[in-house]
């Protein structure tokens, strides 16, 4: 292969690549998109985008085309690359929009990226990295998280709401010292004048956010998007009647939420708990 062609396949998108073994283990089969379809089931047309990387599927319909090929999980392999492309770059709008939104409410399981100290990000961001590139990589998104922490005090500063799961106080990331400096350090951001934070007790029961994270954006000309983010996926909402569904679920975790100064004083009730006696 020439170094022509090597940096083509680089650059090929993972969703492109999976597209293209579709058609070639089709055409191998001798198979046109129409009988494919009368033998899958899968209508033609979505055939078509599959294989040309216009849509990405569910993961079923791989498992299903790697039965029918016999190409032993291939194609299941190959969706999980474009899948996990396809999450970095929703992450990536989400993050550009985040810098000009005006009004932003967010909910998390965890300590949200904002409010995270830089041990604490560096920490969840570490994971089980080894090599030194991987710890190059690890300290990059530590410095483009504690940089996106500078929105919180820009002029004029956006109007953010955050509520944060109690589950997400008393899971203690790091050592006792980091974890005490983190609590601590919410209840510091909680003071900023744009900023209330909220906490949703354990008491408060099931819930509709309880699978991950979400994020409402609400730009200057009033148009809104919301950001769903679970494990290994992401969703970004900009149809107004899902961006609307989001918002209720939010407003019900809200009302569910103890009131602001309630939820400072759980923290801090949380921050005496841990120091002990």
């Amino acid at each position: 292969m020439t170094e022509v062609a090597e940096a083509e396949l680089e650059a090929e998108s993972g969703r492109a690549a999976l597209g293209r073994a579709l058609k070639f283990l089709r055409e191998k089969a001798g198979l046109s998109l129409g009988q494919l379809a009368e033998k899958t089931r899968y209508d033609k047309s979505y055939l078509y985008r599959l294989e040309t990387g216009k849509r990405l599927s569910k993961l079923a319909v791989m498992e299903d085309l790697d039965r029918f090929y016999k190409t032993g999980g291939l194609l299941v392999e190959l969706w999980k690359v474009a899948r996990r492309e396809v999450f970095k770059d929703k992450y990536k709008e989400a993050a550009r929009l985040e810098l000009s939104a005006r009004i932003m409410h967010l909910f998390t399981l965890g300590i949200p990226g904002l409010l995270q100290t830089e041990e604490v990000a560096r920490a969840l961001l570490s994971g089980d990295q080894e090599t030194e590139s991987e710890a190059e990589s690890v300290e990059e998104q530590v410095i483009a998280r504690l940089g996106r922490q500078q929105l919180l005090y820009r002029n004029p500063a956006p109007t953010v709401r955050i509520i944060i799961d109690e589950y997400g106080l008393r899971r203690q990331v790091g050592s006792a010292e980091v974890w005490e400096a983190q609590l601590q350090h919410l209840i510091e951001i909680a003071e900023l004048p744009m900023v209330t934070l909220q906490v949703l007790p354990l008491s408060a029961g099931a819930h509709h956010l309880m699978d991950g994270s979400l994020t409402l954006m609400w730009q200057e000309d009033g148009s809104a998007v919301a950001y769903m983010e679970g494990s290994q996926c992401s969703e970004l909402l900009e149809d107004p009647e899902e961006v609307t569904r989001a918002r209720l679920s939010y407003d019900r975790a809200r009302d569910r939420s103890l009131p602001p100064p309630d939820s400072i004083a759980f923290i801090r009730g949380v921050l005496k708990e841990f120091r002990g006696p």
